[in-house]
């Protein structure tokens, strides 16, 4: 009789494991990078990162306000001596080449920028990324963020903004007002928000307009589209920003509100 061994069963992974979700859920290509320290620019649908030895060193998108935005707006820096170039980390190297603003504030401030554009530059897209190796122009003396503490955030990020409010239709499309019978109260920095809604506005129109991270401004909107203060309008084709979630939460939250606002 001849004896056959079976060989053991492949492993299934668990894809419930908190590995798979904080890295490489969001681009697998980017956690490659990572591992093989590469140098370069990785170009998405929504944004661009530009990584040195595997770690970020820039990140920027269209829909998310730059660092020249972010200082210049309410004075922290005054647009006259801002450094204009389109290249914003040559700009950063000379405003710190300059002193015109102590090292740890436009740390601080880059880092948000970067973690800001990196949100959008992560979402999902409709087109495959592609990678260019070479030296990035954004390489320079500021630190680097690691790609796992990017992922991360871009997830916690992810989360919060479910947890505020499930339906994203209203981070890119048009915002209208909207009067509840009984209207909550707003923060001051809500208001600002509330005051540029005009259906016409988005989101990102309204942080640009303020000079606001954009995922701080989505937070604000969530939290006004909870309250029922504000809807994305209807007339609107534009696709949000993360795909839909198929969840019923979002009709009964819907339904919750309205009975609300009905008593």
């Amino acid at each position: 009789m001849t004896v056959v061994d079976i060989p053991p069963p492949l492993p299934v992974r668990d894809r419930t494991a908190p590995h798979d979700v904080a890295a490489g859920a969001l681009s697998p290509m980017l956690i490659r990078l990572a591992e093989e320290r590469a140098t370069g620019v990785l170009i998405r649908e929504h944004g661009t990162l530009h990584l040195a030895e595997g770690r970020v060193v820039h990140a920027e998108s269209p829909l998310a306000p730059g660092l020249d935005v972010l200082l210049t707006a309410h004075g922290t820096l005054d647009a006259a001596v801002w450094p204009w170039t389109e290249d914003i980390p040559a700009a950063t190297h000379r405003l710190l080449d300059a002193g015109l603003l102590p090292r740890g504030a436009v740390e601080l401030c880059r880092l948000g920028a970067l973690y800001d554009a990196g949100y959008f530059a992560l979402a999902p897209s409709s087109a495959p990324g592609r990678f260019r190796y070479g030296t990035p122009a954004a390489a320079g003396p500021l630190p680097a963020v690691p790609v796992a503490a990017l992922e991360r955030e871009t997830l916690r990020r992810r989360e919060l903004l479910y947890r505020l409010w499930p339906d994203p239709s209203t981070d890119g499309a048009p915002l209208i007002r909207a009067d509840p019978v009984a209207a909550p109260p707003v923060t001051p920095r809500q208001r600002a928000v509330l005051n540029r809604v005009d259906g016409v506005r988005t989101a990102l129109e309204i942080a640009r307009e303020l000079g606001r991270p954009a995922f701080h401004t989505l937070v604000d909107i969530r939290r006004l589209a909870a309250a029922g203060l504000l809807a994305p309008r209807s007339t609107t084709t534009a696709p949000p920003l993360l795909p839909p979630v198929t969840d019923p939460d979002i009709a009964l939250l819907k339904r919750l509100r309205d009975a609300l606002e009905a008593l």
